[in-house]
């Protein structure tokens, strides 16, 4: 993984949630709520909540009752998240996913939508996850399935690779959907101390409204824009402008629906 791989600074938070919120992440944000509906009491950390897309659908499934902590490592996310979202019984506040400031025990659920692929080390995070939760609690998690089967991104990603024939940037295939097999993360986990896990292939349907929606949320609101500006400072229009017109000429013309497939895993202490 490049160290830049886990950089969401200046306006990538406000991008990221603008565009790829809608597009990629309330989907399965609404799924991720669903699996946790039926506590009705105790307390949730999610982990890596970003700009708060799946914060704000589980504060909505859930009673009042049940507290909900929300951490990212990026100040800049937590930032716009409290911002965009607000309190209604949320805590938000930064912290490391290898390095939990919270006492054992602390949580019944824990929370992780498309966040454990940027772990360096996985095992400490999945063993930090484990040491917050209460026994019998569960870890919910989830990854991107490889990016062949999330089309959009891959169009973005192919696009993008014209303009650098020698050195194309992968941060896409590499990081978000380059942990697509769920077996090793399994294994992980357990060797974290979880007792079962369980894998569920899920697909959605993302509604695209303008191409452009797609290829700025990506390019400019994900880390791929630090490897397209590293390439060539000045590019990023142009990268931009090229995967508008791939995203074209491969769906026609906007709306169009894609699909998208992710696999989530349940680990029970």
């Amino acid at each position: 993984m490049a160290d830049s791989d886990t950089i969401f600074t200046g306006n990538i938070a406000a991008l990221y949630d603008r565009y790829l919120g809608p597009l990629l992440f309330e989907p399965y944000a609404e799924d991720m709520a669903r699996r946790v509906s039926s506590l009705v009491s105790g307390r949730v950390l999610e982990i890596a909540a970003g700009t708060g897309i799946v914060t704000a659908a589980i504060r909505r499934a859930l009673p009042s009752q049940v507290s909900i902590l929300a951490t990212d490592l990026n100040q800049p996310m937590i930032d716009h998240a409290a911002e965009r979202r607000g309190a209604n019984g949320i805590e938000w506040r930064q912290a490391d996913a290898q390095s939990l400031d919270f006492g054992d025990g602390s949580f019944d659920v824990a929370i992780c939508q498309f966040g454990v692929m940027f772990f360096p080390d996985k095992v400490k995070a999945f063993g930090e996850a484990f040491r917050v939760l209460r026994p019998g609690g569960s870890y919910l998690f989830s990854v991107w399935d490889r990016i062949a089967a999330n089309e959009i991104s891959k169009v973005v990603e192919d696009a993008v690779a014209e303009l650098f024939p020698a050195d194309p940037p992968r941060f896409l295939s590499r990081t978000p959907y380059g942990h697509h097999d769920p077996a090793p993360l399994a294994a992980m986990a357990k060797a974290a101390g979880f007792s079962s896990v369980a894998v569920e292939t899920v697909t959605k349907r993302s509604r695209v409204n303008a191409h452009s929606d797609v290829a700025i949320g990506l390019c400019h609101g994900s880390p791929l824009r630090a490897e397209i500006e590293a390439r060539a400072p000045g590019k990023l229009q142009d990268a931009t402008a090229l995967a508008t017109a791939a995203l074209e000429r491969r769906f026609g013309a906007a709306p169009f629906d894609a699909n998208l497939r992710a696999q989530v895993l349940t680990a029970v202490k």
